[in-house]
């Protein structure tokens, strides 16, 4: 009796859901990026996201990270903000509002959200 109200009760808690991290790496010298999405871990989305942004400059950083969200990038002509948010609208604002403390003209240039986010 004792395992079938064991098996029960594990049936009835919902299962966990996983993290999703994601990452954007940017080369403030040529204005090239990389991103990623999707990965189990904060360490393996930047890693991911510098890999993609090493493929097109060599002095590519990470520029933000995101848990089970989005991350947004924006640059101007010589400087960058990035944000991160529970929605990308939220991101969009915050690397948009980062950016334009320090310079006119900045643009959204890159948005990415983890799988659930949105």
């Amino acid at each position: 009796m004792r395992t079938v109200l064991l098996a029960a009760a594990l049936l009835a808690v919902p299962a966990m859901a996983a993290d999703n991290f994601g990452a954007i790496a940017y080369s403030p010298k040529s204005g090239a990026h990389g991103w990623a999405k999707d990965h189990p871990t904060r360490a393996a989305a930047q890693k991911a996201a510098l890999a993609a942004c090493t493929k097109h400059a060599e002095d590519c950083r990470a520029a933000v990270w995101f848990k089970n969200g989005c991350g947004t990038l924006a640059v101007s002509e010589k400087v960058y903000g990035w944000g991160w948010g529970t929605t990308q609208k939220l991101a969009d604002a915050e690397a948009t509002n980062a950016c334009s403390k320090r310079a006119t003209g900045c643009k959204i240039a890159v948005q990415v959200c983890t799988a659930g986010a949105g």
